[in-house]
């Protein structure tokens, strides 16, 4: 039976017309003012805006909505229906498990869940619905039915989807310097095992609180390694590759809103040190709509704040909804 070592990081319809968004990327104050503006139901489309590489999609719980980037550029804005107070829908950054156009529930009087996208094994997914303009779903993100259907036709396996509670909108910027510097690099052993997930979207999650790097491909961990940050770490973040050439690397961050954070324009160039072998590994894998994750979490189960890993069965995993 197989087994997978799978983890989520926590982090603190009525069709518009196409002439109803503008031709040019609605950035900052104008998204949120977009999104806010929706009804039920309804949803903005223009992926024109952005043709090219690799997508990212942040879920707010806070405000029923999320909104689709292209390279760092949005290109889509939803309403959505959440998980109810009863099955609140977690937090945290996942990948695209599994794809279905035709699925039913098998726990909820087989009720229709067309374009179901997977992101928890543990049974929360993407997929099409009713939308009543509040939280109302058993966990899964509700999508107006047609914007199910586009989301369905553009995404891929691995995509990353962000679900958080907070209501702002995440602004996303060039990553300015996401380095890795293997100069006074830690000592100790590191673990590399590339064969437990062959292939699939990769994940670079960085504990400060542990100190530790983990790989994971599909959600499977194939790699960790002893890590020195220097100085302390504000608050949870992420950086996605880019697609084709872009400067700082190919890297955009998206800073996700914590109050308690000092800044968040907070810069890790020069500050993340790990063995050069180890790296030198790693680097391969980071091909466009890879992540990297940096938290001041712990990796470890049973910490406090501990983010939360447990071990699956995939033959006995729950349906989504």
């Amino acid at each position: 039976m197989k087994r997978a070592f799978r983890v989520a990081i926590l982090v603190g319809g009525a069709l518009l017309p196409m002439a109803s968004i503008a031709q040019e990327p609605v950035r900052g104050a104008s998204v949120l003012s977009a999104a806010q503006a929706l009804k039920p139901g309804e949803y903005l489309w223009a992926p024109e805006v952005a043709p090219h590489g690799p997508l990212l999609l942040i879920v707010s719980i806070a405000t029923q909505r999320a909104i689709l980037y292209r390279n760092g550029i949005p290109i889509a804005i939803t309403t959505v229906s959440t998980g109810r107070p009863s099955h609140r829908t977690p937090t945290g950054v996942f990948t695209i498990l599994e794809r279905k156009v035709e699925h039913y529930s098998s726990l909820y009087d087989n009720a229709p869940m067309p374009y179901m996208q997977r992101l928890t094994w543990g049974g929360v997914a993407l997929h099409g619905g009713t939308l009543p303009g509040y939280p109302a779903s058993h966990g899964c993100i509700r999508l107006p039915h047609e914007f199910a259907r586009l989301l369905y036709g553009v995404t891929r396996l691995g995509m990353t989807v962000i679900v958080t509670e907070e209501a702002a909108v995440p602004r996303i910027a060039p990553a300015g310097g996401l380095a890795w510097d293997d100069g006074d690099s830690p000592h100790g052993a590191f673990d590399w095992h590339p064969e437990r997930a062959a292939s699939g979207p990769v994940s670079v999650v960085i504990s400060s609180a542990d100190q530790r790097v983990v790989v994971l491909r599909s959600g499977i961990a194939i790699g960790s390694a002893p890590v020195r940050i220097d100085g302390p770490v504000a608050a949870t973040t992420v950086f996605v590759r880019q697609g084709g050439t872009a400067p700082d690397g190919g890297w955009i961050r998206v800073h996700l809103p914590d109050p308690l954070a000092a800044s968040s324009d907070e810069s890790f160039a020069g500050r993340i040190h790990v063995d050069k072998a180890f790296r030198d590994l790693v680097g391969p894998l980071l091909q466009p709509g890879a992540n990297v994750v940096i938290t001041t979490d712990s990796l470890r189960s049973g910490a406090a704040g501990a983010l939360p890993f447990r071990i699956e069965d995939d033959a006995d995993s729950t349906p989504p909804d």
